[in-house]
């Protein structure tokens, strides 16, 4: 995959716990990359442990998103659950987009650097029962604490009602699939060139 001659097109996907982030992240960047080179970086690597939504959300802004933004390599530390403490060390490219997905990838510090920001929504009810079935009985006996976790941030930081767009995850019986309707919403927004790529 090419370096970008340029500042890579930034996209932050946020939303709490289960609202379907990772899906539509995935879904995006496979859409994008007929197009464009297309990086996707998923926080959940770096929060450092089941306590940890605030320092890993300044470790993605100062050691990921920071580097991305000013078009160079990101060298990063993933979280080694079992060890309790970053592990392997990693890079991520800057590609002419670059995808950042999870709780918190919105946040204020890193608001800043990103061109659009999406945030997904679900009720909460729905979301527990997505991402336990995700994650099993692994994630089971933390959801409340991490719960509490994104609650305290997003009642001091309003990072959903500063995102460009604002989509509910959920059946799509009938309508578009939601990476569809996000493209073209994408699309519309006033996008630093050479935007996403895709035809008009």
């Amino acid at each position: 995959m090419p370096r970008p001659s340029t500042r890579p097109l930034l996209i932050g996907i946020d939303g709490f716990s289960g609202a379907g982030k990772t899906t539509l992240a995935r879904e995006l960047a496979a859409r994008l990359r007929a197009h464009r080179s297309v990086g996707v970086f998923h926080l959940e690597d770096v929060y450092p442990g089941w306590d940890g939504l605030a320092a890993g959300m300044d470790y993605y802004r100062s050691t990921v998103l920071k580097p991305l933004a000013a078009g160079e390599v990101a060298h990063w530390q993933a979280w080694d659950w079992q060890a309790g403490r970053y592990g392997l060390r990693r890079t991520t490219a800057p590609a002419e987009i670059v995808i950042f997905e999870g709780v918190g990838a919105s946040h204020r510090a890193a608001r800043q650097l990103l061109d659009a920001v999406v945030w997904v929504d679900a009720p909460e009810a729905e979301r527990r029962e997505r991402a336990l079935a995700r994650d099993g009985d692994t994630y089971a006996p933390h959801w409340n604490r991490w719960a509490a976790q994104e609650a305290r941030w997003a009642a001091a930081d309003p990072a959903q009602a500063s995102a460009d767009l604002q989509v509910a995850a959920g059946d799509s019986t009938g309508r578009a699939p939601l990476h569809a309707a996000v493209l073209g919403a994408l699309g519309a927004l006033p996008l630093p060139a050479p935007g996403l790529g895709l035809p008009q």
